[in-house]
């Protein structure tokens, strides 16, 4: 993994909105007495939210909330790739996946279309600051690949033209939901469902109907041996 450092161009100061705020100290109340740095990803996710990027005056927020040594704060920023150390675009920074299932279905064009309307290079702003982007590893939503991540959500099954089509509705203040832009619902097929297309499988209804099966066997079943047995002895006179 690269080595991973912070921006030289720092805000002088972070605290957390007054909500922010409240949202720390319920889930810091989570945990149990001498376990609060537990909360340390959601607290340092929670900044990077609200700043748009995590910054290191956050990191020193979350380390002074915590209880906890700057340098342990400073290593999980710089440790998990979720967190961002520079400035992204104000609007949208875009997480390319760019793992193999992601790239045999086209990861390639989504990242030429960040190249071409973005910039060249990622981690870097576009000329007015609004977007920005970056190559990363499996966002783990690999059946609808290719997919770009965007803080939370997952825009899923693109190609570069409905890639272009979120980029134009984050830069109008309207994106289109997230999730498959092919039409899809979750990960079944683009064509709709080839199997367990039975809707007694999930409906409920045959919920039970192996215990009848398995009683209709076992009483069946002592039937016959009753009726063999009361056949016995008419066949040995």
């Amino acid at each position: 993994m690269a080595v991973r450092r912070l921006h030289p161009d720092q805000p002088a100061s972070f605290a957390f909105t007054p909500e922010n705020l409240a949202w720390a100290k319920a889930r810091i109340a989570q945990y149990p007495e001498g376990k609060q740095a537990s909360a340390v990803i959601p607290l340092l996710w929670r900044a990077q939210e609200q700043e748009g990027w995590t910054t290191e005056p956050a990191i020193r927020a979350v380390a002074d909330t915590l209880g906890m040594a700057y340098i342990r704060v400073y290593e999980i920023a710089t440790f998990y790739t979720m967190y961002q150390l520079s400035p992204v675009g104000k609007k949208a920074h875009f997480q390319v996946c760019g793992t193999t299932p992601c790239m045999l279905r086209g990861a390639e064009g989504i990242i030429e279309v960040c190249r071409a309307r973005i910039h060249h290079d990622p981690h870097h702003l576009s000329a007015d600051g609004a977007f920005s982007w970056e190559e990363v590893e499996c966002i783990g939503a690999c059946a609808n690949a290719p997919v770009v991540q965007i803080l939370k959500d997952v825009w899923e099954d693109l190609t570069p033209e409905s890639f272009a089509k979120v980029l134009d509705g984050f830069a109008a203040g309207k994106p289109p939901a997230p999730g498959s832009q092919a039409g899809r619902t979750a990960s079944s097929p683009v064509g709709g469902a080839t199997t367990l297309t039975d809707a007694k499988l999930y409906d409920g209804t045959a919920v039970g109907g192996w215990q009848k099966s398995f009683a209709d066997r076992e009483k069946a079943a002592a039937e016959a041996a009753a009726k063999a047995a009361a056949a016995a002895p008419a066949a040995k006179s």
